[in-house]
């Protein structure tokens, strides 16, 4: 999240938190003691200080250390509990009681309204249910795949091979708007205009220190959402379809959930797909060997795939409230503090991925929590599988012929809680079949 809005990466998560001091990571072990955060007492996990700009630049170090010296630990630079095990994380997930994605007074209920994300329960499962309709598997297989593909073919006859393209920004970028306006029911609005928005969200609930400039992009980017939805409620309610919009209108959900539900769809769908799609095809460039194995169909291009979201988990964090008292080992939890449940340290946990710091499109990945592990798993990853496996990858390895990474400029990637790559200098040959 690129605060200037260019990139949707996790700057504003990373940067907006960073120490003020540029202080090093210090030696994990600073005791066990309760710690004071605004004046509640928060857990008895180990105080841990990192430096934000170097876990934005590759959190793994960090997280490895962790699972192994404090796997539970307390975190000022974010102000929150870390969980970093992959156990630890797919069991405390399931506990709702506990650990509550309701969080009333988080920025994500303020900016962008209460979301079926920020519900718990039954109260999520109406809304979760209510949708449905929209990304189940038969859905995404029967209806979605095939605009995908148009999408996609859309998109590619407009590159130009003539020379280098940024991949993030020339394909992946657009077509990720590209099928979420589909699949939100928004497609009176530009592929720019759902990046941006985007990007403003994300920008906005990462805000903790209260920046002014990122507020208002925040709400300018809601603001403009809203108006979408106002210029569709007439066209859906003559002819209803299968999007998002279309299937909470025609189930009567109530207009406030839904503005907060398609703000949701949008904040969150737009990065994950782009990032991954971008991301997969850096790997297998850089992975030749492992990519002449699904070219040559010995291993499917959903297990690429799959294998990318828990190498990098491009949604590397999820934040919970604690709701009543609680303990796991010998670490005391207080009411309403805030966790993170850190999936990108999970998918490289020691335990249960051996080399996991390595990408391998053969490993087992069926321990990988990269779309969750509870209540909350991803209602959208049929349609992500779908954009990146079925349609993105297929499509972009047999139409650009020799597709290559172009060595002039360095490829960069970052964040920690969205993770993914700033940029994709690519190039391939022309004039061939």
């Amino acid at each position: 999240m690129a605060i200037s809005g260019t990139n949707a990466q996790d700057v504003a998560i990373g940067r907006h938190l960073a120490h003020p001091t540029g202080t090093d990571v210090r030696p994990l072990w600073a005791g066990t003691l309760a710690v004071k955060l605004g004046g509640r007492t928060l857990s008895t996990a180990p105080r841990v200080d990192i430096d934000v700009a170097a876990f934005w630049d590759d959190p793994y170090p960090t997280f490895a250390r962790l699972r192994r010296e404090a796997p539970i630990a307390f975190v000022p630079q974010l102000g929150s509990t870390l969980l970093c095990s992959r156990d630890d994380i797919f069991v405390s997930e399931k506990q709702i009681d506990v650990f509550s994605s309701h969080q009333p007074d988080g920025l994500m209920n303020k900016l962008m309204g209460h979301n079926m994300m920020r519900k718990d329960g039954d109260a999520h499962m109406v809304e979760r249910r209510a949708i449905f309709p929209a990304v189940s598997p038969k859905t995404v297989k029967a209806h979605w795949t095939e605009q995908f593909q148009a999408h996609a073919d859309r998109i590619i006859d407009t590159l130009d091979p003539a020379g280098a393209i940024d991949f993030v920004r020339d394909f992946a970028l657009p077509f990720s708007a590209e099928c979420l306006k589909s699949i939100t029911g928004l497609t009176n609005v530009r592929f720019q205009d759902m990046n941006a928005w985007s990007q403003g969200m994300i920008d906005g609930i990462a805000n903790y220190i209260g920046a002014p400039a990122v507020e208002a992009r925040c709400h300018t980017a809601t603001s403009g959402i809203d108006a979408a939805i106002d210029d569709m409620l007439g066209v859906l309610s003559k002819k209803p379809d299968q999007s998002l919009l279309g299937v909470m209108l025609a189930c009567r959900m109530p207009m406030e959930s839904v503005r907060a539900n398609i703000k949701l769809a949008v904040s969150g769908g737009q990065n994950e797909p782009r990032d991954a799609i971008a991301g997969t095809v850096w790997a297998l460039l850089t992975h030749p060997d492992q990519l002449a194995v699904v070219l040559d169909g010995k291993v499917p291009w959903i297990q690429a795939f799959e294998e990318y979201a828990r190498w990098i988990s491009p949604i590397g964090m999820s934040p919970r409230r604690i709701a009543k008292p609680w303990t796991i080992r010998d670490v005391a939890f207080e009411t309403d503090e805030r966790i993170f449940l850190m999936f990108g340290s999970a998918n490289r946990d020691e335990k249960h991925f051996e080399d996991g710091d390595q990408f391998d499109i053969r490993r087992d990945v069926t321990k990988s929590i990269a779309f969750g592990a509870g209540p909350h798993f991803c209602a959208g990853a049929s349609a992500s599988r779908a954009m990146v496996a079925d349609v993105a990858l297929p499509t972009i390895f047999s139409r650009l012929k020799n597709l290559r990474i172009v060595e002039d400029e360095p490829v960069r990637i970052g964040g920690w809680a969205f993770r993914g790559l700033l940029n994709l200098p690519v190039a391939w040959d022309r004039g061939l079949p």
